[in-house]
């Protein structure tokens, strides 16, 4: 269940100022009492046993306490419509930790997670930004934040994160969903993009 690798871009947005004390560790205290907002994920090559990832995207809806460490976070999975069943048969199994890798460490802290989803996903990317949706429930994305180079994006060098790139983007986001269970309204707050790679086996 644990020879597998994936690679592609990830985004998030969450509802603390810039930068999410959880982002730097799960023991930091967040803005808020309650922490929520997304990771988007464009799978852009990857492979498990046989199934290749390439084009598949998700969305990974998550709700936590303000100290994340404490664990029992809310958690759903969104895959897209045009992946196939095989593809998001292991999409699903890297997200929820079944495979190892980063996302088995993620796992530990989820109380209460949501079955996953299938819906239309569309992820764009630009220099300077990433957005995506989800046909009825999300909108969401992040811009980079203006550096004195402004040239160059602002970032995080040398930074240890369990599912980011050791070097990742600042932005700003803003998000909007709403399943009927989570809801989340952010504007103007925590952003980051990076890619990645992830493996196990």
């Amino acid at each position: 269940m644990s020879d597998w690798w994936a690679e592609g871009l990830l985004f998030e947005n969450c509802n603390c100022t810039a930068v999410c004390p959880g982002h730097i560790h799960f023991s930091q205290k967040c803005t808020h009492e309650v922490c929520h907002g997304f990771w988007a994920i464009r799978f852009d090559g990857g492979r498990v046993g046989d199934v290749d990832l390439a084009g598949v995207d998700v969305v990974v809806v998550y709700e936590t306490p303000q100290v994340m460490v404490d664990g029992g976070w809310k958690q759903v999975i969104i895959v897209s419509d045009r992946a196939g069943v095989a593809q998001r048969r292991a999409v699903e199994e890297i997200l929820t930790g079944m495979r190892g890798g980063p996302w088995e460490i993620l796992a530990r802290f989820v109380g209460d997670g949501r079955p996953t989803r299938i819906a239309r996903i569309r992820i764009e990317e630009a220099p300077e930004r990433k957005s995506v949706t989800v046909k009825g429930v999300l909108e969401g994305a992040v811009e980079a934040i203006r550096g004195r180079n402004r040239a160059e994006p602002v970032t995080f060098e040398n930074i240890y994160n369990q599912i980011h790139d050791t070097t990742q983007v600042i932005a700003r986001g803003s998000t909007r969903y709403d399943d009927g269970e989570i809801v989340i309204a952010n504007e103007g707050t925590h952003g980051l993009w990076s890619r990645f790679r992830w493996s196990a086996g």
